[in-house]
């Protein structure tokens, strides 16, 4: 059988049969995570039945998609649905190692199949995307985090410019993993717009919630308030279901007891990424 395997975050899955192997190889990013030197803990496959029992628990709209996500008899589902288009289905059960794919495979709709199920199949083992644009210094990565239109990539970009030293790891959906108490930040092949694709992890120094302001300030946020800013930033269709919230959960609580979490009120300057930039890394001293 034609099959693919990847590694991302340290967790390894496959895609198989030739269709599916097909749309990912034009999918820009997974190439630079195909790897082969592990065994996967999970793959894709093609299904030509679909879920029954569907339970929707949140929807959702992009472009001209509606999203639905839910429960099933046995696991969970999403639904993607274009106008004048047909839907893909994708579907995987509770402590199963299969994700299902039935419909259209349009590349905007598969890869964002594959995020979901991943997302699924490795929440459980203390890994979670969050939302974000994520820099890395001295060796260590700062998640940037915020709504659409806030900022995260003008100041990553800033910090480019002006942080000697400083390069962007993922500007969309790093990968944060917890492995024996340490909190990790892995680049990913989901990266937005911009193209940075690379297989590499780093020890999080902190997490930055943005907002745009006339001035530039910034003060650390006590834990309740960390937990509120970094919970919007995690997958949103994963909040309405105790089995999936609940690892999330576990997730954000060692995030913020490894690292901490700022808000950043800023202009788009210079003087905005030196003040994050000296705030997070004095504080490491």
């Amino acid at each position: 059988m034609t099959s693919k395997r990847y590694r991302v975050a340290d967790h390894y899955f496959e895609v198989q049969g030739e269709t599916l192997c097909g749309e990912i190889s034009r999918i820009g990013g997974f190439s630079h995570f195909e790897d082969t030197s592990g065994d996967p803990d999970f793959s894709f496959v093609l299904s030509d039945t679909l879920p029954c029992g569907l339970v929707e628990q949140y929807s959702f709209d992009y472009e001209d998609v509606h999203g639905e996500f839910g429960s099933t008899e046995e696991g969970f589902y999403l639904i993607q649905k274009p106008e004048a288009e047909e839907p893909l289905y994708m579907w995987c059960s509770l402590g199963g190692n299969e994700v299902f794919l039935n419909g259209n495979l349009s590349l905007r709709l598969f890869r964002f199949a594959l995020w979901v199920g991943y997302g699924l199949m490795t929440c459980s083992r203390g890994t979670v995307a969050i939302h974000s644009s994520c820099i890395v210094h001295d060796g260590k990565a700062v998640l940037f985090l915020g709504e659409s239109g806030t900022g995260k990539s003008t100041h990553t970009r800033l910090w480019r410019e002006n942080i000697s030293g400083s390069f962007l790891l993922n500007d969309d959906s790093p990968i944060v993993r917890i492995i024996d108490g340490s909190v990790w930040v892995y680049g990913s092949p989901w990266s937005g717009k911009t193209p940075c694709y690379k297989q590499e992890r780093y020890p999080l120094a902190g997490c930055v919630r943005l907002s745009q302001a006339p001035y530039n300030k910034m003060h650390k946020l006590p834990v309740l308030k960390g937990y509120a800013a970094l919970h919007p930033s995690c997958p949103p269709e994963f909040a309405y279901d105790e089995r999936i919230y609940s690892h999330i959960s576990s997730s954000l609580g060692q995030i913020l007891r490894s690292a901490p979490c700022w808000w950043l009120e800023c202009l788009p300057d210079a003087d905005a990424a030196q003040l994050s930039c000296n705030t997070i890394f004095s504080s490491q001293l």
